[in-house]
């Protein structure tokens, strides 16, 4: 049985203190991917649509591996609310920029014609819109076009500096403020990995895929109907192994380690730096045109596949690892949530409320580092749920032993209680604690996760998933035609669009290197 006495101790150290509002200066950011549709349902072949901006240098609106794969960015907010709000008014900009055309609803794709009816993303002309699209095309090399279009959603999170303050004091930590920052962020990660098996089991979106996603390969999914693969206990095939994961760097024995922000730096920084024969394969360069960033474990850090990592507002062309090392860690991104078919806006408040809660449980609780045969249960927990998570009496690892994924979840909700009461402390509503009881009923009923209650829709209906997603896509679109932008949100985002333009011809204007040199420049960065 794990100890939670430090978790305790720190809550009701918190708990005592005057701040009343300490943690209503926490920072919360979201990024959506939705991939466009034409009318059909196939992948749109349009580009980024003009009245947007330019996807490289919009704050908010951007592209993620195809020209097809939009993404939505919200600043970092104090209210979970604002944040939905941005990201709702995001969405309904876009759709009014689009002709004929869907945001899909679900995280995995629509009909694939092939990986050549993947286009990818561009960016124009500039040395760093280059680097963007020759990295998208050595990821389509090394892991298939198809497995970039599925989408998710990112959730940031962050603590205000006056939380940093008082946690360092109540804890009589002598080091650099910065220092306890980084300790305790790597705190949150450790945890969340250890505990990570929960966001699929109660958020997991998709437990179905359209057989064309498969571009006909072998599988052992089971058969829903004549165009549909699903897995009966299934809970987020995005995260299973047929989503995105870096399996060749996992045959190198290359594993990013999590002890802290020095290690998590010199482990990826190895795999950048380290050839794989496997990619060799694919060349650099081939006939003028370049094929990936280069021919190492991983072309830049971006490229390593986590459900969690730390995060620092990067300056310039500045490397992440060289962020890290220079200003620590800013925020966490969890990157384990699918698109909520269910809700217009692909997340919803009280998703939100929870993972909120759920990070500074993590953040709070005892996190010992991660050994190697405890990373390996990571590894298989998390793999385990997103296949299998909904099944009867599941068995996960946990440090030797085992536990069905029921009890432990329920242990986890239970622990949680505390943080959401101290999250609760000032409103009425007690949203944080309605969420937690809302997502307990989840582990008690299994079949009230998003996942089960697809999987239903779709037997009810006799749909197939695409004739499901295109649905919901449908009820999507209809619901943004009601959903009505003020003047000035109208004009915040046409300024936005417009500044974004004006800032790539700028970074056209101003490159005055090759592309050679500027690759050679950004790899030869140090402290």
């Amino acid at each position: 049985m794990p100890d939670y006495t430090l978790l305790r101790k720190r809550l009701n150290a918190i708990s005592a203190l005057p701040e009343a509002n300490l943690l209503t200066g926490n920072k919360i950011g979201l990024e959506k991917e939705s991939l466009r549709v034409d009318v059909a349902g196939g992948i749109a072949q349009t580009p980024h649509p003009e009245a947007l901006g330019a996807a490289l240098t919009n704050p908010y609106i951007t592209t993620d591996y195809s020209e097809a794969l939009s993404e939505f960015i919200t600043p970092p907010l104090n209210q979970i609310s604002d944040a939905l709000a941005f990201l709702q008014n995001t969405q309904k900009f876009v759709y009014k920029n689009l002709q004929n055309e869907l945001l899909w609803a679900t995280s995995m794709p629509c009909v694939v014609a092939g990986e050549s009816s993947i286009p990818l993303a561009r960016y124009g002309s500039s040395n760093a819109a280059t680097m963007k699209t020759v990295y998208r095309r050595g990821l389509g090399h090394r892991y298939g076009r198809v497995m970039q279009l599925i989408a998710g959603v990112h959730f940031n999170f962050s603590l205000e500096e006056s939380f940093w303050s008082v946690l360092q004091e109540v804890e009589a930590d002598q080091q650099t403020q910065q220092d306890f920052i980084n300790e305790r962020y790597f705190d949150l990660i450790r945890n969340s990995q250890r505990m990570g098996w929960l966001v699929p089991y109660l958020f997991g979106a998709s437990p179905a895929v359209c057989k064309s996603f498969l571009l006909g390969g072998s599988t052992s999914l089971a058969e829903f109907d004549e165009s549909t693969y699903y897995e009966p206990y299934a809970t987020s095939l995005r995260m299973g192994d047929i989503g995105y994961q870096n399996n060749k760097e996992n045959e190198s024995g290359i594993k990013a380690c999590y002890k802290n922000i020095n290690s998590y730096i010199a482990s990826l920084d190895w795999a950048i730096n380290t050839p794989y024969e496997g990619y060799e394969k694919y060349g650099f360069l081939k006939e003028g045109k370049y094929q990936q960033l280069n021919t190492n474990i991983l072309q830049i850090e971006n490229e390593y596949y986590s459900t969690i990592r730390p995060k620092q507002i990067l300056q310039g062309n500045e490397k992440p690892t060289i962020a890290l090392a220079r200003r620590g860690v800013k925020y966490v991104e969890l990157r384990s949530l699918d698109v909520n078919a269910y809700d217009p806006l692909g997340v919803n408040e009280s998703q939100l409320h929870f993972l909120e809660a759920f990070l500074l449980f993590c953040l709070l609780h005892e996190s010992p580092i991660i050994e190697i045969s405890q990373r390996k249960e990571v590894d298989h927990n998390e793999m385990l749920t997103a296949h299998q998570g909904r099944k009867p009496g599941l068995i996960l690892f946990r440090n030797g032993r085992q536990q069905t994924l029921k009890s432990w979840a329920l242990e986890i909700m239970e622990e949680m209680a505390g943080v959401c009461e101290l999250l609760d402390a000032n409103d009425p509503t007690k949203p944080y604690t309605a969420s937690l009881n809302k997502q307990t009923e989840r582990v008690l009923h299994s079949d009230m996760t998003p996942s089960a209650r697809m999987l239903d829709d779709m037997r009810q209906d006799k749909e197939s998933f695409h004739r499901f997603a295109e649905r919901m896509s449908r009820e999507h679109f209809h619901y943004y035609k009601n959903v009505n932008l003020s003047t000035e949100q109208e004009m915040f985002y046409q300024a936005e669009a417009v500044s974004s333009q004006r800032k790539q011809e700028e970074i056209e204007a101003s490159d005055k290197m090759s592309f050679e040199e500027y690759l050679a420049d950004y790899f030869a960065q140090s402290l």
